[in-house]
């Protein structure tokens, strides 16, 4: 069972401790929640939802509280200890070095990093972003407000560039050019509101006890009154089979409550192919709803045709499925009036991304599920606010309405060519094409497939500015050509001025101001550094850039200039937080050309692993290939890890394998047996077998660790690498050249040490 009493005695543990009254304070606080989209908070109550409903905290936002409470980075810190022992530590020694509580720099060939003033560092910024506009970039993460996101694009865009990489570009970026593809919106079509009306729920590729524990709620709920949940996903999570919340102490925090009505585990990166099947026994047995896609969809007929020139023994030697299964399933859905399809990074993140979502849509189309209260589809986003950034005009993808607005503001003609998302970014600052980089939150080194890349490609930029609220592995291995800034912001719950957030089901919430624990702390927000530095580039004209410090401006801007967002530039006076408008279809009618549903034809997928010869591996050496997964642990937040094992996985610490138990057997391994993991990229040594349900020819390893090993495969719509699909030899025999270090291969790739 997932949840359950372990999550009481980590709320027990965290309250008892020295930091409790903080830790309650801050939960208490009406702000939105640091972690996961899903994050509760705002004007209607610190442990309610957008409907009011109490007991919405998750210990994923207790672990985000706690971290963010610890003391600051002591003032001598950066003196006593050189860049080669920074460079040492890992993900979890990095986030409990504590909070970062005044400016440092790091200068190229320097041994330290070393304090630096305020004057140098906006002297240093302004000279850096007054290269040629399409030399200069920035890449944020959700961990901010609406209100940065906003200025960010703002500035950036004024000068002339449109290089604004998001987060979201490296996860659910495919979810955004799907729907807007075939409905006319990037977001989700269900509110929470209507979740809660949907008698069956169809979930793909997500590990929502760990990464949205708020969305149990929602599944055990359903389960309570009767609805159906179709689970389909090549690791069977447990939290997924029985889950207990203590939002329901009596009903399921002890025994757990059933989640999944049916789990199917498909092959990674197959699950277009099952979804085609599920809509062949929809034809096949005259389920479809034809009055519904001749009166609302165009493009059907195409749909239609594909899907019934397809024979099953391509499909089910896809995914690897049988048909009695997924006719199972498909029973499963008929039966229900109301279905919620959702997704996470376990389809975003492959090659066939885009191709994927566009058969989920199709599926929803074709039982009539989209359009009316209780049925829709639904991605579901990672960290906090990084749907918000999207709407704020953070992206590579502008809408045509949104550009049109900003150049009204700004007086000027905006730039038309897309700028670089993420791996573009990353791509570009490899060749030299960037010298200036303005991180807003994030880790876009340790985020990216290809570490060696990473590190080589930021360590061509000349300047890279990072703002943070904590240490990340980024801040010691991204380091820029010359100097490298890393600028100490408040957390959400602490700054100045009032802000607002997004959930992932398009609900604004409005958090208010606070007030940092941190003693003597040399702090600025987002808000006043982005502001100051745009003045300092721009001037006053046309926008006062200083006196949006005072964020109730900003907001009547994004009023003026974000469709949907109107209510925003009177939630200062009104104090409503607000659903936005045009996302959300209670009717089948759409904001597209013609008014319907784009149906898409799907090519199916053509899933091959290399053999263990194209990976340098001996015909005689115990090995196999998988299709690797990455995938963070119980404790993590993107790439930020809270503890180093895994108990409900039963994985003791960040360098195992989870592997099933027929592809260890047939090696001759064993459960612990070490062994290594090649990838096209690099190599981990020493990793420790773990015995777990995933399906054969599959397996699982922690992300960010396991990036180094694999170059990125793309997926060329959304520009989002395939994480959830890497081909990796597994094999058990030391190969020459490789130390029994796990991250020996870093120093090998490129020929060099750190």
């Amino acid at each position: 069972m997932g949840g359950g009493m372990p999550l009481v005695r980590y709320w027990v543990d965290k309250m008892a401790s020295p930091k409790g009254v903080q830790i309650w304070k801050k939960l208490m606080h009406k702000s939105a929640c640091l972690s996961c989209a899903w994050g509760t908070g705002g004007q209607k109550g610190a442990f309610m939802n957008e409907l009011e409903e109490p007991l919405q905290r998750c210990v994923k936002s207790l672990e985000a509280i706690a971290s963010e409470l610890q003391p600051g980075v002591k003032p001598h810190f950066f003196e006593e200890y050189p860049l080669y022992h920074l460079q040492t530590l890992t993900s979890m020694e990095c986030d409990r070095l504590g909070r970062l509580s005044f400016p440092v720099i790091y200068r190229a060939g320097k041994s330290h990093f070393e304090p630096i003033s305020w004057d140098e560092i906006y002297q240093i910024a302004e000279t850096a972003f007054k290269y040629p506009p399409h030399r200069v970039a920035s890449y944020s993460s959700g961990r901010s407000s609406n209100e940065a996101a906003y200025l960010l694009q703002l500035m950036i865009r004024a000068l002339g560039s449109n290089n604004l990489a998001d987060c979201s570009d490296l996860c659910h970026a495919p979810s955004s050019v799907s729907l807007s593809t075939v409905f006319g919106t990037g977001t989700s079509l269900v509110s929470l509101e209507s979740l809660q009306q949907a008698d069956g729920i169809v979930l793909v590729g997500s590990n929502a006890p760990a990464n949205h524990p708020r969305l149990m709620n929602e599944l055990i709920k359903l389960n309570e009154r009767g609805g159906t949940v179709i689970v389909i996903n090549p690791l069977r999570e447990v939290g997924l089979m029985k889950f207990g919340s203590p939002a329901f102490p009596l009903s399921s925090l002890v025994q757990g409550s059933k989640i999944s009505s049916l789990f199917l585990q498909p092959v990674p990166g197959s699950d277009l192919a099952l979804f085609m099947g599920i809509q062949k026994v929809l034809l096949e047995r005259e389920w479809i709803q034809l009055d519904f896609l001749q009166s609302h969809t165009d493009n059907w007929q195409e749909v239609v045709e594909q899907v019934k020139a397809t024979d099953w023994a391509t499909l089910t030697n896809i995914c690897c499925i049988s048909k009695e299964e997924i006719e199972t399933a498909t029973e499963m859905i008929h039966q229900c009036d109301r279905v919620v399809f959702a997704w996470a990074m376990g389809v975003t993140q492959q090659t066939n991304s885009v191709d994927t979502i566009f058969s989920i849509a199709n599926t929803a189309l074709m039982t009539g599920n989209v359009g009316k209260l209780g049925a829709g589809l639904m991605p579901i986003r990672g960290h906090s606010n990084v749907q918000g950034f999207g709407s704020m005009g953070v992206t590579v993808r502008l809408k045509k309405e949104i550009r049109e607005a900003l150049e009204k503001l700004l007086g000027q003609s905006l730039k038309r060519e897309p700028g670089y998302d993420a791996r573009a970014l990353i791509e570009a600052a490899d060749t030299g094409q960037v010298d200036a980089l303005l991180c807003l939150g994030g880790n876009l080194y340790a985020a990216n497939p290809d570490l060696t890349q990473a590190k080589r490609a930021l360590g061509q930029i000349d300047t890279i500015i990072y703002l943070a609220t904590k240490p990340n592995l980024g801040h010691f291995h991204g380091l820029a050509d010359k100097n490298t800034l890393i600028i100490p912001v408040y957390a959400r719950f602490e700054n100045p001025h009032k802000t607002t957030t997004e959930s992932g089901n398009n609900f604004v919430r409005l958090n208010d101001e606070g007030r940092t624990h941190l003693k003597n702390a040399d702090l600025t927000s987002e808000v006043e550094f982005l502001t100051e530095l745009a003045h300092r580039l721009h001037g006053s004209s046309p926008v006062d850039w200083r006196r949006l410090q005072e964020t109730r401006y900003v907001r009547q801007l994004i009023a003026q200039t974000i469709p949907g967002y109107e209510k925003i530039g009177e939630i200062d006076q009104t104090q409503e937080e607000f659903t936005i408008s045009g996302r959300i279809f209670l009717e089948p009618k759409f904001p597209t050309r013609t008014g319907k549903a784009q149906m898409q034809v799907t090519p199916l997928p053509t899933l091959s692993l290399p053999t263990r010869q194209e990976f340098g591996i001996a015909h005689n050496t115990p090995s196999i290939v998988v299709a690797l997964m990455t995938g963070r642990s119980y404790s993590q937040h993107n790439t930020v890890v809270y503890k180093e094992g895994d108990r409900y996985r039963g994985v003791p610490h960040r360098y195992c394998i989870l592997m099933n138990l027929l592809d260890v057997q047939q090696r001759g391994w064993v459960e612990h047996q070490r062994v290594n993991v090649r990838g096209d990229a690099g190599q981990l040594n020493n990793i420790e077998i773990i015995i777990g349900d995933v399906r054969e020819g599959a397996a699982l390893m922690f992300y960010p660790e396991a990036n180094l090993l694999m170059k990125a495969s793309i997926e060329p719509r959304s520009g989002t690498p395939a994480y959830k699909r890497v081909p990796v030899v597994v094999f058990s025999e030391m190969s020459s050249g490789y130390s029994d270090d796990p991250l020996a291969s870093q120093e090998h790739s490129d020929g060099s040490s750190d």
